[in-house]
């Protein structure tokens, strides 16, 4: 199970995990819960350069389609093919199997997102 005190946390419900600099990303299971049931996850390209805060990926569930926002800026290193070819694991895992990306980032722009405790904040007490 992963620790949610120890990730960050944007305003658009993804997460990150940072390990020296590279971030794991996905999605909260608070977004995965008002998405609905996923049935389609488009992701960007291994190598490709994202930008913090510019749509990356789409999301599409049962009820409607989702943006996904790149937290911060960064290099593609790593894309779940798993949630890919299985969108529903990140229903049913979202804070592990169904971790959707990795970034070769800047660990202090990681740090100037939300916290656990903001992020809860935010959400009326659901990460």
């Amino acid at each position: 199970m992963t620790d949610k005190t120890a990730l960050k946390y944007t305003a658009e419900h993804e997460w990150i995990a940072l390990d020296g600099d590279t971030a794991t990303v996905g999605i909260t299971a608070f977004a995965a819960d008002k998405l609905g049931d996923i049935v389609f996850v488009e992701l960007p390209a291994v190598g490709a350069e994202v930008s913090a805060g510019v749509v990356c990926g789409e999301i599409e569930s049962t009820k409607s389609v989702g943006e996904l926002y790149a937290p911060v800026s960064g290099t593609v290193t790593a894309v779940n093919d798993a949630a890919v070819d299985d969108p529903a694991v990140i229903n049913d895992d979202p804070f592990g199997e169904g971790w959707l990306l990795t970034l070769t980032v800047d660990p202090a722009a990681v740090a100037a997102l939300l916290d656990h405790s903001a992020y809860l904040e935010l959400t009326g007490g659901q990460a």
